[in-house]
């Protein structure tokens, strides 16, 4: 008996292409403070919540190969809008 191969799931380029952009959306969420919080020495000026939730969601990606050029991008747009005026001030 021959057993039927099995065929590699895809994804479609305009899905792809929207998950990239959800995910720039996510990385560039923060919570700024008004003051800076202060933890012994060090100052906290924000919290990257969007880089959390969008490592959650990378990380559940059905695809393995786009994980990486997620969890990159989300990385790279968190470091870019944390000088930016992007997010939410508390």
């Amino acid at each position: 008996m021959v057993k039927p191969k099995k065929q590699a799931k895809t994804e479609a380029d305009s899905a792809y292409f929207l998950k990239l952009v959800l995910y720039i959306i996510a990385g560039s969420f923060w919570l700024k403070f008004s003051h800076p919080l202060a933890i012994g020495a060090l100052l906290i000026n924000g919290f990257p919540l969007g880089l959390i939730i969008g490592l959650l969601f990378a990380s559940h990606d059905h695809f393995q190969i786009d994980r990486k050029i997620e969890y990159a991008i989300l990385v790279v747009v968190t470091i870019v809008t944390f000088f930016l005026p992007a997010g939410i001030v508390l």
